[in-house]
């Protein structure tokens, strides 16, 4: 059995029943973005890219405890393709029992993106200014104060950059010009 891959559309309806919290449907939207950005700039599939990223936490809401698991058996039960599997899973390794390092450039990708997207949020909540007119520099400091968006797991971000082989510096540049399409 050939693999499927939904639409954005079909993958909207998906997010739109599995999810209700208005900040997990702007996450997700946003990390499905900086992926099909790093799809682009990796010569990857950006369609497979932002779905894998559009929908990495579409259990979250209803099994936070169980995450992802709950997404990972739909995937396979919708025969959605092994990467977008191995990404969703390994973006939750070291929590909730799950041990699947990373070992695609697109998991490293989700790694890297995921977390830095949630900075990004807690920033413009402070700064309500467009994406693209962010400065690289006030993201760093953001990531470097540990009182700032406490809960982000910069580990978590740090752990994806040496993955992928870029700097933080280098992650944030693209990671801003990448959430510039959403404004």
């Amino acid at each position: 059995m050939e693999n499927t891959l939904p639409t954005k559309q079909e993958a909207a309806e998906l997010l739109q029943e599995h999810v209700t919290d208005t900040y997990l449907k702007l996450h997700s939207l946003m990390v499905g973005t900086t992926l099909e950005g790093y799809a682009k700039l990796f010569n990857e599939d950006p369609h497979l890219w932002f779905i894998t990223g559009y929908l990495h936490d579409i259990d979250f809401q209803k099994h936070p405890t169980l995450h992802p698991g709950e997404s990972l058996k739909w995937f396979k039960e919708w025969n959605y393709p092994n990467e977008i599997i191995h990404a969703v899973h390994s973006h939750a390794y070291g929590y909730n029992g799950y041990t699947q390092e990373p070992e695609t450039v697109l998991a490293s990708a989700l790694i890297a993106c995921d977390e830095l997207c949630g900075i990004f949020y807690a920033y413009k909540k402070l700064n309500p200014i467009p994406y693209k007119e962010m400065k690289i520099s006030s993201i760093l400091k953001r990531l470097k104060d540990r009182t700032f968006a406490p809960n982000i797991k910069r580990e978590d971000i740090e752990y994806g950059c040496r993955k992928l082989g870029i700097t933080m510096e280098e992650h944030v540049k693209h990671m801003i010009e990448f959430l510039g399409v959403l404004n």
